[in-house]
């Protein structure tokens, strides 16, 4: 089997090496995050229902959810919600196979629940949300391609679309996701204070970082606006004290930054979100499928989240090409950044893209011929396994946002 496998040197400035870097991630409880999460929680969802009743996965879209926020008044020592978030569930799946039916909009709601509820397990599951599923069935075209290729288990690709991914990380990228997660795993565990609304954004001007972070603060662990402005410094300190272990670049951080101490404004939540005090969001306006924003490197628009695992190349061709930049980095000397490009043509088979395209910037002294081989069985050889893509998705070892 032949594939279109392109290998090129590529002639721009490294990362590292030009003065501005921009970064940013967006947290768990992000109302654009909690949108993408409530995706693929009903995806994964989806997939095992279909294979329990079914014996297969059936077609299914979920990535066009919307949260709309609510209202609250928050108050130091425990505020209130006042009019609920409205999660709107909506895109395609299939409710009925060969005689089977399968309560797609029951299963989807029951998914979102519970991942709101994993992520913000302070909130009122009964008064502080609304869950309203609104999702149709797939195109007749669609679901047709949504079959494999004559007697073989390749699928045929829903789209004509392309996939990227880019590695490795910039200091900065790995700064800006080693903070994130940090705070998600160690900080936030010994702080319940901390919401899960985090957003980071991290700016590299020549050597100097600075990380301006916005932080969601839960009203009922604090007191008073002492113990918020304690809170704040607290955080601020620890994050300092961690960024050398991801740059030894000179870091400044700086935590809610619109605060007015002195008139009593500051970034006050009931349950640790934005969402519930005014703002939206949409599934695919967040971070891409390596956990960040990089408007210094090429990014795919499509959202990652809820797509069907199974042929939709938004999700498996980005998760794909992250994966293969990140092996052939790790296996091949020489490469100072790669650049990998997956394009589909709607109806053929998946591991039969139009293009695998690897963009290298190789390290110094090292030319191109001495990594091509190996980066091009790199890439043959995820095509030839693109449909583990689906399992490690199901089973969530692949994260989508």
């Amino acid at each position: 089997m032949i594939r279109n496998i392109r290998v090129e040197q590529i002639e721009q400035t490294p990362t590292e090496q030009q003065q501005i870097e921009l970064v940013e991630r967006k947290g768990i409880g992000h109302p654009d995050s909690i949108a993408d999460g409530i995706a693929e929680a009903i995806s994964r969802a989806l997939c095992r229902a279909y294979m329990d009743e079914c014996g297969v996965y059936l077609h299914h879209n979920t990535d066009q959810g919307e949260i709309v926020a609510g209202e609250s008044i928050p108050c130091f020592g425990g505020g209130k919600v006042v009019k609920p978030i409205y999660a709107l569930l909506t895109g395609r799946a299939t409710k009925t196979f060969d005689g089977i039916n399968i309560p797609a909009d029951a299963i989807a709601v029951e998914a979102a629940r519970a991942y709101v509820k994993s992520i913000i397990p302070i909130m009122n599951m009964e008064r502080d949300i609304i869950v309203d599923c609104r999702m149709g069935t797939g195109s007749t075209d669609l679901r047709d391609v949504f079959k494999t290729c004559g007697g073989t288990r390749v699928m045929r690709a829903n789209d004509t679309s392309f996939g990227v991914g880019h590695a490795p990380f910039s200091e900065a990228e790995s700064l800006v996701k080693g903070v994130s997660d940090y705070i998600d795993t160690a900080y936030r565990p010994r702080h319940p204070e901390i919401g899960t609304d985090v957003k980071v954004m991290g700016l590299r001007d020549g050597d100097e970082i600075t990380l301006t972070l916005a932080v969601a603060m839960v009203d009922r662990y604090l007191a008073d606006v002492g113990e918020y402005v304690e809170a704040v410094e607290k955080l601020k300190e620890s994050l300092q004290g961690i960024a050398p272990q991801f740059t030894g670049r000179k870091t400044q951080v700086f935590v809610n930054t619109a605060d007015d101490i002195n008139n009593g404004s500051v970034f006050l939540t009931v349950n640790g979100t934005s969402a519930e005090m005014g703002d939206d969001g949409s599934v695919g306006r967040g971070n891409r499928c390596n956990g960040l924003i990089t408007p210094n490197r090429p990014m795919s628009m499509e959202a990652t989240s809820g797509k069907n695992p199974i042929n939709h190349i938004g999700k498996i061709y980005n998760l794909l090409a992250t994966q293969l930049g990140n092996t052939c980095v790790a296996e091949v000397d020489g490469i100072q950044e790669i650049y990998i490009r997956l394009l589909s043509q709607i109806g053929h088979p998946i591991d039969q893209p139009l293009v695998a395209s690897a963009q290298i910037i190789p390290r110094k002294g090292v030319d191109l011929a001495e990594v091509q081989p190996a980066v091009e069985a790199i890439i043959d050889t995820g095509l030839d396994d693109i449909a583990g893509i689906t399992e490690k998705v199901v089973r969530g070892d692949l994260k989508t946002f």
